[in-house]
């Protein structure tokens, strides 16, 4: 998983669409898995810090750091939940969806090459077994 995700923030950082400040964050290494789990986790209508942390299995304070980081660099902001007006939903901005699409492209290859490193068949095995193995955590 972790060459996985290493492969991801390579592609990232190197993809001419993504903001140029995001890339160079990828680039210097800045950029971990863990805030992939913004990105994989994040709703694009927005999501509540609590959905976010569950999802990632982080706490809420973890998570709440990696937004900070995240809100800092321009890839998300918080906004005011039309719901709950105590609550807070953190949503992606404009170089956020940019940075999104980045990693969708960026995944799509990264399995492409893993298929054609062991085989399909075989990276089929693995999708089924991780998305298994994930049915159990919920």
């Amino acid at each position: 998983m972790r060459r996985f995700d290493a492969r991801v923030l390579y592609l990232m950082a190197h993809n001419a669409d993504v903001p140029l400040a995001l890339s160079n964050l990828a680039a210097r290494n800045q950029v971990s898995a863990a805030h992939i789990h913004i990105t994989r986790h994040l709703a694009l209508e927005g999501s509540r810090l609590s959905e976010l942390a569950e999802l990632a299995g982080m706490s809420k304070q973890a998570m709440g750091a990696l937004v900070d980081q995240c809100e800092a660099w321009g890839l998300v902001q918080r906004l005011s939940d039309s719901n709950d007006a105590r609550a807070k939903r953190i949503a992606f901005t404009p170089d956020g969806l940019a940075w999104l699409d980045a990693f969708k492209q960026a995944v799509a290859q990264a399995q492409a090459e893993f298929s054609q490193e062991v085989g399909a068949e075989v990276a089929t095995v693995v999708a089924l077994g991780l998305e298994a193995y994930a049915q159990g955590w919920r």
